[in-house]
């Protein structure tokens, strides 16, 4: 007993069976969270190194060259790249996506511990972490009080931070700007000198004398205890008393008598606004496996319970942006689109088969494939994300084909006077073999977009498997549902009887001929002028692919960009800037940005630059993250906005101005143009980066052309003359530690507050007069080993001089990024004009030439794609023999394929879309749906050839009575796509291309 026998002769089985399904899949649809994308793996570890004071060259030597050594032995490395700033290293370790993130970074940290000996003695201890899109922040919030300002952060920092880390799911909570309470030591350089002491030995004697020394145990006979020097200094006076040493009279230095001993609060480093008001920004992050809409939720109902507790100190939180707020946007614009999608199909089903039943069989396929699909989905772990919500909708028409041929062809036995019982069974047998036929080409479409690595694979494998499981269980259900159902329901239609529903079909039925009538005429003109139909289809192809594509008509680009109504500004001064001129820069900006209609909210972060994931401290740059209201409510699109605040922002005197908008993975877009130049020596990458520089600056397009290195931060060096020093008896050490100490400060001691039982940081460093001129620092005095006393500019030459910000490696060489924005271009448009104004170019060949950013992304997605399309044609081609046993007849499906690129590529061409990665995948289902029809149709014309007909008649009646289904299949999967095509919610630009194409 066949599977359809079996549906048709015991219904009450197949009903339990997807009753089960149904209650299970309701069930477990309500587990499944939300995300807004699927999880990407990132193997990448970041190695940073703190190195006070250090200068770009001094970190690249001491540091990063070291580090770089020893992680690039690593197994399955795909690049190291690294970054030297001032005072910090990062040594950034991309592994190929086969590597475990886990195992990576034991690796790395192995590698590293190997090293940190070699390291300079004032560099920080190397923390590793792991970059990933799950450790982006999901909240961004300020933070407000009454309170004094040292207070408030201490309370953020012990209570509410701890509060706020304990919940469920939140990974970490990271405070921004604030007054941090720091005990200040401020040496003064003359009274040191005339006392005849040296840095070394004051910083020593006040460290030596802060201490709590366990020293061991006492054994009593019954007791054992526990024996501690309690060294630590417990107050203001005591600090200053201590005696630091003895004077030329012989009576006691103390430390207040060379020093001025504050309880004051840290220098600013970073500045936190909201709204123009000053807070302290709180950026809540979640755990990896966390959450992201789960932790937003958990945080939001803990905020007023905190408000509420500490209501007498009048804190308030005020939200400047919340990731899962887009994520649900998101989410329901799809569920909303896939909604519409089933009622349109549905409309559609009625118009065809002029009957309500016949609509509801056909309609039942849906259910009952996605409540099967959530099962898998909450096995697997997915999650229901912008992805797979996106593959259900688009799956929505695929879903009713398989019911569609089979109902057909049971209605075209109904109509030969059969039972329906045997209608049913007879009908599903005769079809069968086609309906798996067109499911399988739909599912080895599918399946290499399962198996593809990288960036795309994470992207696309979920959306890959909902839509092969959902297929796959279409099949099943036509096999078992449609016909049980059909042999108790379906009827034929008599269209003669009076009524509204029936004036509709007779007229619908009118049209419909008419319309078989022209195709028909329109297929005999072209089996008879087949050589004309070749040539036409040749020309028109080559017209869509050579002409639209090649000439620039359809350009390139790895995702377009989606309007989230959020974007970050980004605004850099001068390399000498302070932090208070940065800030009052920005206080200006923000006025303007303020002032605008559509902006709802600013989020302020004052000494903050950041490029894609990374964000590093810089006293000349603010990062200002923008909140827009709602789209409905503005005219302007987020892109428009951004510009227009450029136009303000334009005559800012000796700012740099850049509006990166966030990116569909909740940061801030890194710049899509990214050219890596490297090569053996920095002189020669530095010219070759010029000539790039040069060709960017001249192409169409790009905007805010700029390298990565660049001169022009003032520093002041010291020359020191290695025999002089020698004969004083000094050693470089001794003057590094001492100018070190004076300028950066030593912060390895504490203060502990026995109050609170809270310790504090403890900041010796020269008193701000004694820091501000070359002349202090070449008058500072230094002691020989006599007892001698000599200036520091009596063995070193100190001079003001520029040297570069930042300085890049990549594989241990010299290396320059050359960036730049795009201006109504596509990255991938720009990308090709760069290339080929690059052949034309004089570049050294020992130069290497690299992509970032979109173009590298760009480049593996397309040829990600390119190769599962080619996979899926090939897979079809292989299950088309196999099915039909013949090496012939699946070539004739296969010739329609390229067919299908002409309507895809003017379709892209007319409504102004780009070749992504999602529009590709949008020509990918394509191959399924042109395969299916033409499935159709030769397995039609191979029947017909079988009872006696030659080939033109054979494909005519083929062509007569396939046209039905094909037309309704075909009808039902373009509906099914127009709401996501016309779509103006949350991600429609990238989802619209994946529709149109």
């Amino acid at each position: 007993m066949t599977l359809t026998e079996l549906s048709i002769k015991r219904p009450s089985f197949i009903i339990v069976i997807f009753a089960v399904i149904t209650l299970v899949g309701l069930f477990l649809f309500a587990q499944l969270k939300y995300e807004l994308l699927p999880k990407i793996a990132s193997p990448v570890v970041v190695v940073t190194t703190i190195y006070p004071g250090g200068s770009p060259y001094e970190v690249e030597t001491s540091v990063t060259k070291i580090i770089e050594d020893a992680v690039s032995g690593i197994d399955k490395i795909n690049k190291v790249t690294a970054s030297s700033l001032e005072g910090v290293s990062f040594v950034t370790v991309e592994f190929i996506q086969s590597a475990k993130i886990d195992l990576a970074l034991q690796d790395v940290q192995r590698k590293v511990n190997e090293v940190v000996t070699r390291l300079p003695d004032d560099a920080k201890t190397p923390t590793l972490s792991k970059v990933a899109l799950d450790e982006i922040p999901v909240l961004r919030m300020g933070v407000t009080s009454n309170m004094p300002s040292r207070d408030f952060y201490q309370l953020m920092k012990d209570q509410v931070q701890a509060r706020l880390a304990k919940l469920p799911g939140v990974g970490q909570i990271q405070l921004v700007g604030g007054d941090e309470r720091e005990i200040k030591i401020n040496l003064d350089l003359d009274k040191i000198q005339s006392f005849g002491l040296s840095v070394a030995r004051v910083v020593g004697t006040i460290k030596g004398n802060n201490i709590d020394f366990p020293t061991g145990n006492l054994k009593g006979d019954s007791r054992q205890y526990v024996v501690r020097i309690a060294g630590k200094v417990t107050s203001m006076e005591e600090m200053r008393n201590l005696v630091i040493g003895k004077s030329k009279m012989g009576g006691d230095v103390k430390l207040g008598d060379i020093a001025e001993v504050e309880d004051g609060q840290a220098d600013y480093t970073k500045i936190s606004r909201l709204n123009g008001v000053t807070s302290i920004g709180v950026l809540v992050s979640k755990q990896t496996d966390a959450n992201s809409v789960d932790v937003s939720t958990l945080v939001r109902a803990e905020l007023p319970k905190i408000q509420k507790d500490y209501a007498s100190d009048d804190i308030k939180f005020d939200i400047a942006q919340d990731g899962s707020v887009f994520t649900l946007d998101a989410a329901n614009a799809v569920k909303k689109d896939l909604g519409l999608a089933i009622l349109l199909v549905a409309l559609v089903m009625l118009i065809f088969l002029h009957s309500f039943r016949n609509s509801i069989i056909v309609m039942i396929a849906i259910p009952c494939s996605m409540f099967a699909t959530f099962i898998f989905m909450y096995i697997f772990g997915l999650s229901l994300n912008l992805m797979t919500l996106l593959g259900l909708s688009l799956v929505v028409g695929i879903l009713v084909d398989d019911s569609i041929v089979v109902l057909e062809n049971i209605y075209h036995h109904l109509e030969k006077g059969e039972e329906k019982r045997v209608a049913a069974l007879k009908g599903r047998n005769e079809i069968g073999f086609a309906a798996l036929s067109i499911t399988l080409v739909d599912v080895v479409v599918f399946v290499p977009l399962t198996l593809v690595n990288g960036l795309i694979g994470n992207i696309l494998k979920e959306f890959a498997l909902v839509v092969v499981v959902s297929t796959l269980m279409s099949l099943f259900v036509s096999f078992t549902v449609t016909p049980m159902l059909a042999s108790r329901f379906s009827k034929l239609q008599d269209l003669s009887k009076k009524g509204l529903m029936n004036s509709f079909s007779r007229g619908f039925e009118n049209l419909y001929n008419r319309f078989k009538k022209h195709y028909e005429g329109l297929l005999r003109f072209s089996l008879r002028h087949w050589i004309l139909t070749l040539f036409a289809v040749l020309v028109l192809f080559l017209v869509s692919t050579v002409g639209l594509v090649g000439g620039g008509f359809i350009g390139g680009e790895f995702i377009t960009q989606s309007d989230r109504g959020e974007f970050t500004v980004t605004m850099e001064l001068d390399p000498g800037s302070t932090l208070e001129h940065t800030n009052l820069v920005t206080r200006q900006i923000e006025n303007i940005i303020g002032k605008m209609p559509e902006v709802k909210k600013t989020f302020v972060n004052v000494g903050a630059s950041a490029e894609g994931l990374f964000s590093q401290s810089a006293n000349n740059a603010s990062e200002i993250n923008v909140s827009l209201i709602p789209k409905e409510e503005r005219l302007l699109s987020t892109d428009q906005v951004g510009n227009e605040i450029k136009k303000k922002l334009q005559d800012l005197p000796g700012a740099k101005i850049r509006v990166n908008p966030i990116g569909i993975f909740g940061v801030a877009n890194q710049t899509p143009i990214q050219v890596i130049v490297s090569g053996p020596d920095m002189d020669s990458v530095k010219n070759a980066a010029d000539s790039v520089f040069n060709m960017l600056k001249k192409i169409p397009g790009t905007a805010d052309v700029r390298l990565s290195t660049e001169d022009g931060k003032p520093e002041t060096r010291v020359e020191i003359d290695r025999e002089k020093l020698s004969a004083f008896g000094i050693s470089i050490a001794d003057v590094g530690t001492a100018l070190r100490v004076g300028l950066s400060g030593d912060d390895d001691s504490k203060y502990r507050d026995n109050k609170n039982n809270t310790e504090y940081t403890i900041r010796i460093a020269f008193d701000e007069f004694d820091r501000k001129k070359i002349s202090d620092l070449s008058a500072m005095v230094f002691f020989t080993p006599q007892g001698r006393a000599i200036q520091l500019n009596q063995f070193a030459n100190i001079y003001q001089t520029t040297g570069p910000t930042k300085l890049t490696r990549k594989d241990r060489n010299p290396t320059i990024y050359v960036y730049s924005q795009v201006n109504g271009v596509p990255s991938g448009t720009i990308g090709a004009a760069f290339q080929t104004a690059l052949q034309n170019s004089k570049i050294p060949k020992e130069i290497i030439i690299g992509y970032d950013g979109d173009l590298r992304n760009q480049a593996e997605g397309f040829s990600s794609l390119g190769l599962a399309l080619l996979a899926a044609v090939i897979f079809m081609y292989l299950i088309m023999v196999a099915l039909y046993d013949s090496y012939i007849y699946p070539l004739v499906v296969m010739f329609s394929l390229p067919v299908a690129l002409i309507g895809a590529l003017l379709a892209l061409a007319l409504t102004m879309k780009t070749l992504n990665i999602f529009s590709i995948l949008g020509v990918i289902m394509l191959m399924g749906l042109v395969a299916k029809n033409a499935i159709l149709l030769v397995d039609r014309a191979n029947d017909m050839k079988e009872h006696g007909l030659n080939s033109f008649d054979a494909i005519i009646e083929a062509g007569d009575t396939r046209l039905r289904p094909i037309l309704m299949t075909t009808i039902a999967m373009v509906i099914g796509m127009m709401p996501i095509a016309l779509s103006h919610d949350s991600g429609s630009e990238w989802k619209s291309g994946l529709a149109w194409a």
